[in-house]
């Protein structure tokens, strides 16, 4: 069955250029489809947004049910998010694949860590001579990435310690790449971090303990960034709750926090590539995408923080926006957003394959 054809006239933000598509059956084309019903004729077109860090399927407690997983998954739809890199979530969401009223998702699997070194009922939790085997068995349960919690506070110590030994991590990352995985790591401290790019880790989350000879190394082996930057704004509280009892660790993540925006630009300056994530799910809410940006754009520009959370992203995730006859994943705003990047709070048009949101009563923004 043919599904209603569409046609968007805008300036596509990437190429700066007035453009028309047409989309039939849930694929862009370039050449004009009669009848197609017009969903814009003036506005700026993105590809849709895409949310580099983010746990579908997880709750504050653990994982959640079908139906919770899949209103996380709507919310970040109805901001303009049509494709998410999970990373990590402890319940299986293959089910919401070819669900074109959803995002579609690149999972990481569960994530990996130590026995009592980690949130409760979010992790897999293996020793160490355990990680490699783990961590092939993650790679085969998600869609090409691994996720590690490479530092957590260790009581012991009362501060942030890695969790893995730097030669074992090693031989993880090299299991995971013959399996055809990426692996990507949590590492808020500077052990953990520069042990594991090191060890030829793909990709970095949080990663403020970075410094400047590890983020060149990053720029060198293209390993990327998600800074996750406004989520981190939570490290203060959690400094405030940790004082009494673990004191350094407290004074340590209070540093982490006040160089947070430094090691983004240094990563910036150095050509680290870097996409917008915002670790939803967990305790944070989901549908925050444009909070990111916003603080990426701080930093960075409005330009690079627009191509961080959309065509950038995408073609790192080797998910194409604009080639003749993808499938058509777009948002629309009616504000340029490389002058404001709040204009993508008011999106006006989402398109996710052959669903047109506004067309089927969805709540946008």
């Amino acid at each position: 069955m043919t599904s209603q054809p569409y046609h968007l006239r805008g300036m596509v933000v990437s190429t700066g250029e007035e453009t028309d598509l047409w989309i039939i059956d849930g694929h862009l084309t370039y050449e004009k489809v009669d009848h197609a019903t017009t969903l814009a004729e003036s506005g700026w077109i993105l590809p849709g947004l895409v949310d580099a860090h983010c746990h579908v399927g997880l709750a504050a407690h653990g994982g959640v049910d079908r139906a919770t997983a899949e209103t996380q998954a709507r919310t970040d739809l109805t901001t303009g998010v049509t494709l998410i890199r999970d990373a990590g979530a402890p319940i299986d969401t293959h089910w919401m694949d070819g669900r074109t009223d959803l995002p579609r998702i690149i999972r990481s699997g569960r994530h990996i860590a130590r026995p009592r070194r980690y949130l409760r009922g979010f992790a897999v939790e293996v020793e160490p001579e355990d990680l490699v085997s783990e961590v092939r068995c993650q790679a085969r349960s998600g869609d090409g990435w691994v996720k590690l919690v490479g530092d957590w506070i260790d009581r012991d110590l009362g501060d942030l310690a890695p969790l893995w030994p730097e030669e074992i991590a090693r031989a993880a990352i090299v299991a995971a790449h013959e399996e055809g995985a990426q692996v990507t790591a949590h590492c808020f401290g500077e052990e953990s971090v520069n042990q594991l790019v090191r060890a030829g880790i793909d990709c970095i989350e949080h990663g403020c303990g970075l410094d400047e000879a590890t983020i060149q190394t990053m720029a060198r082996d293209s390993v990327a960034l998600i800074p996750t930057l406004d989520n981190l704004k939570i490290f203060p509280g959690i400094a405030d709750q940790a004082q009494d009892k673990y004191p350094k660790y407290a004074a340590h993540m209070r540093h982490l926090f006040q160089r947070r925006t430094w090691v983004v630009l240094k990563a910036i300056e150095a050509g680290v590539p870097i996409y917008a994530g915002t670790d939803a799910g967990g305790t944070r809410k989901h549908g925050t995408i444009v909070d990111e940006v916003h603080a990426l754009a701080e930093v960075g520009g409005p330009d690079f923080a627009l191509g961080a959370v959309s065509w950038q992203a995408r073609n790192w995730l080797g998910v194409p926006a604009f080639e003749e006859g993808t499938r058509a994943d777009l948002i629309v705003v009616d504000r340029d957003p490389r002058q404001d990047v709040t204009a993508l709070e008011e999106v006006s048009v989402i398109v996710s394959g052959s669903l047109n949101l506004n067309s089927e009563g969805f709540e946008l923004g």
